[in-house]
């Protein structure tokens, strides 16, 4: 009786180690992946991000950041200022508040001097930071009221000014957030810019209205019209539809005129 060779054990299989899963992971993150950033690039959408900026009525050239030793923006203080400026607040955990804000404008339009040599704004005795002196202070404009100051400069046609209660924030905390704010990166702006609501992409088209007893137009999709309705009076469409119930002379109105006998 022969005896059957016995086969020879196979190799041990070999164990995926977390980096290698990782690394077969990495591209079904690129495809799954959501939000303002392009896959593959790592870089925000910018297309997104002006839509984005426009959904909160502003520019995206006109959104400015800063940062401040202690201090974290609060998000819910993000929106526009004026006609398309920006404005947001950074918080610190003692309770003190700077607010930044950027828009169209010159530093007269708010009473300081365009020079260093010119005089500063007469003071008003307000309490706001915007009734009191303004002194150029290196690259920048200084002023103080009874109960808040701020920090202006003005760049390409924009007034930056970073404020503050005097009690809550000191000249110095103030002039470095003031000094440090800057048009926000592609980067800052997928972080401080508000999501668009659902709904908000493209203009949506609204619906044609068809005339009585005509067909109304079709309902637009995301970002085009509407066709217009069709349908004159009584029809579908077309030429109006000739009646033949008016009288030749007259437009058939019933007739109320006075009698003799009144």
């Amino acid at each position: 009786m022969t005896r059957r060779p016995v086969p020879a054990p196979l190799p041990p299989r070999p164990r995926r180690t977390p980096a290698l899963l990782a690394a077969l992971a990495s591209p079904l993150l690129l495809l799954v992946g959501c939000g303002t950033q392009v896959a593959g690039s790592g870089a925000p959408d910018r297309a997104e991000l002006e839509a984005r900026a426009a959904a909160l009525q502003t520019r995206a050239e006109h959104v400015y950041v800063t940062e401040a030793d202690g201090f974290d923006l609060a998000e819910q203080s993000v929106g526009v200022l004026g006609d398309d400026g920006f404005s947001a607040s950074y918080v610190s955990k003692g309770g003190g508040t700077l607010t930044l804000g950027v828009e169209r404008g010159r530093l007269e339009d708010v009473g300081c001097a365009a020079v260093p040599s010119a005089p500063p704004a007469p003071s008003t005795g307000t309490g706001a930071a915007g009734g009191g002196p303004c002194a150029a202070d290196g690259a920048l404009w200084y002023r103080s009221g009874d109960t808040a100051h701020e920090y202006l400069r003005v760049e390409g046609g924009l007034r930056i000014r970073v404020s503050a209660d005097r009690a809550a924030v000191d000249r110095a905390t103030l002039r470095a957030a003031a000094e440090r704010a800057h048009r926000a990166s592609d980067e800052e702006l997928a972080e401080v810019l508000p999501e668009r609501p659902p709904g908000s992409g493209g203009s949506g088209g609204t619906s044609g209205n068809g005339g009585p007893g005509g067909t109304s137009g079709t309902s637009g999709t995301s970002g085009t019209s509407g066709t217009a309705g069709s349908g004159g009076p009584g029809g579908t469409g077309g030429a109006p539809v000739e009646r033949g119930d008016l009288p030749p002379v007259g437009d058939g109105a019933p007739d109320n005129g006075v009698g003799v006998s009144g």
